[in-house]
């Protein structure tokens, strides 16, 4: 009887939690030490940070912790537009 009602509460929860971010960013970013690299990436950002100002805010420290330092938001959007930059961003097409 015990595992209904568990499977049930599991399935109660899961219904009331927040639905994954629908929010991306396209960004710029530069290599933090030597030889300079520069890349282009796409990065998801939750709900809560869907501007340019609240991406920059998420993003930034992701990228410093992979050696890499934000220079631009180009833009946020939802996932409507993840097609159109997956090829452009290729593998930081959401690595961050």
């Amino acid at each position: 009887m015990k595992a209904p009602i568990l499977a049930l509460l599991a399935f109660a929860m899961m219904a009331t939690s927040p639905a994954a971010a629908d929010c991306y960013a396209d960004y710029k970013a530069k290599q933090v030490d030597p030889p300079l690299r520069l890349h282009y990436g796409v990065a998801q950002i939750s709900d809560g940070a869907c501007s340019i100002a609240g991406a920059e805010g998420e993003l930034a420290p992701r990228l410093v912790d992979a050696g890499f330092t934000l220079l631009l938001i180009v833009s946020t959007f939802g996932p409507e537009g993840l097609d159109e930059r997956k090829a452009s961003a290729g593998d930081n097409f959401l690595r961050y």
